[in-house]
């Protein structure tokens, strides 16, 4: 069902597809696909609501968001639950993406009250005052991955109502169940006025009717490459405010002097968490030097002690990837890498998890003397798949970084020394970097950066979206 107005109702359309939970690898849920008709409803209400809502004083809003902050305490456990149900990830990774959920909640909370205040100068001339004030814009079109089906709209749902617009949500068509479930709680216990947050189905059809709609004024997108350039190129010929962050292929380069015991721990966390399927997951393992070799030994000796299993269950450590065509596609991969000539070091292809013989399960899989112009290493993978690139120094390790993908969301580097880190930080082109951690992951009060294929637009998601949700306007005064 479409969420217009406060109110679930049943898609008019025909077009449907199957949901799955895939650590049983069976369907739990029939998500319907909107028509162009449906979309022109949730995007019309909307903007109809606008108007009050933006009229709201900013103190009546933020209650609202305190609202919505509590019901996701209250309801913490069960939404990590539904969470791991339909994505697969493990229960801990669940909470650790709801923690995120309620700081980017607690962000926007914040910068309704710092941030998103004007500016004033008086006399700037004689007599006359001149002041800046960031306004609303109106409707703005969220459309979220499967990865993160939760934390990632509130990226953007947060920030986007409190400082007075409006939005329709687009989750994924693979895992909207904990979308939806959301939405349903904040329908029920927050009761915002109708229209503020709307939410329909649907794939490329839906997206580009809200992208192209007359009244939306601006679109947030996560999700691949491919389609974030499309979004792009749409929402530039429609004369839309678009950010859309795209694909990854992240290196982790490790020095020879990196302390191993910490090391291993954080990049296992980093390649196999989440089954690979972030785009802050690590890819590319640049080993430089000699520790080439007791690196490579370390780090598959701990990732074949993973515990693989279904992701509702605390022993669990790593779980399935996110539908069987993912599987196919990941296991296309390991056999090109195969076929290309790298050394196969973990196979994960043939894992069995007891009780779960139809779930969408992978192992950890690592190659290593992996050549930086074969596909495992230039392509995103999107799965628990590492390639391991022999590298002679820190240059090498860094022109491949820069040159070698097209990509530019993460790199990090291990390593003991303050220069070596200093240099690394400075000279890599991506958007967030690093060191000694496996995940650079951004909090919320500061953007999540992306540079070349990886990202298309200005400004990021979470803090950044104050500007992004805002316009300025400059108001000149004589009496």
């Amino acid at each position: 069902m479409h969420l217009i107005g406060n109110e679930w109702k049943a898609s008019r359309g025909d077009a449907s597809q199957q949901v799955y939970d895939p650590g049983r690898g069976v369907p739990i849920a029939q998500v319907p696909f909107a028509t162009k008709d449906e979309v022109d409803e949730a995007v019309t209400t909307s903007y109809e609501a606008f108007t009050g809502w933006r009229e709201l004083p900013i103190g009546e809003r933020l209650k609202y968001l305190f609202k919505i902050r509590n019901l996701l305490l209250d309801h913490f456990e069960e939404l990590a639950a539904v969470n791991t149900q339909n994505n697969g990830k493990t229960i801990h990774e669940s909470r650790a993406d709801l923690r995120r959920t309620i700081e980017n909640v607690d962000m926007a909370i914040a910068v309704a009250q710092t941030l998103a205040k004007g500016e004033v100068l008086p006399q700037i001339a004689e007599g006359v005052d001149e002041s800046v004030v960031k306004e609303p814009l109106g409707v703005f079109a969220i459309v979220t991955p499967f990865n993160f089906p939760i934390m990632i709209p509130f990226w953007f749902i947060p920030y986007a109502i409190v400082l007075g617009n409006t939005v329709v949500v687009k989750p994924s068509e693979i895992a909207p169940v904990p979308t939806v479930y959301v939405m349903k709680l904040i329908q029920e216990e927050v009761k915002l006025p109708p229209g503020v947050i709307n939410l329909v189905h649907g794939s490329r059809e839906a997206v580009e009717a809200l992208i192209s709609h007359k009244l939306t004024c601006g679109v947030a997108f996560v999700g691949s490459t491919p389609v974030a350039k499309s979004i792009y190129k749409m929402a530039g010929e429609h004369g839309k405010r678009v950010l859309a962050n795209g694909g990854a292929k992240n290196s982790i380069v490790v020095m020879p002097d990196a302390d191993l015991s910490r090391t291993i721990p954080s990049i296992v966390s980093s390649f196999f968490g989440n089954a690979g399927q972030r785009c802050l997951a690590g890819s590319n393992l640049l080993a430089v030097g000699e520790i080439h070799e007791t690196l490579v030994r370390k780090f598959s000796q701990a990732a074949r002690e993973l515990r693989v299993g279904y992701g509702l269950d605390e022993q669990t450590e790593m779980g399935p990837v996110i539908s069987s065509s993912a599987k196919r596609r990941i296991m296309g991969y390991i056999e090109s890498g195969i076929s290309e000539g790298a050394k196969l070091i973990l196979d994960g292809r043939n894992i069995h998890v007891v009780n779960y013989p139809e779930g969408f399960y992978l192992g950890p899989t690592i190659f290593d003397d992996v050549s930086p112009d074969m596909p495992i290493a230039k392509h995103e993978i999107f799965g628990p798949v590492a390639s391991v690139i022999p590298v002679q120094d820190l240059d090498q390790a860094i022109e491949l970084i820069n040159n070698g993908t097209e990509y530019g969301n993460m790199a990090s580097i291990f390593t003991s020394s303050g220069r070596t880190a200093r240099e690394f930080a400075r000279r890599v082109n991506a958007g967030n970097i690093g060191v000694n951690i496996g995940v650079a992951a951004p909090a919320a009060s500061f953007p999540f950066g992306g540079r070349k294929e990886s990202f298309f637009g200005i400004l990021h998601a979470q803090s950044d979206t104050v500007d992004f949700f805002t316009d300025k306007k400059v108001i000149i005064t004589r009496w």
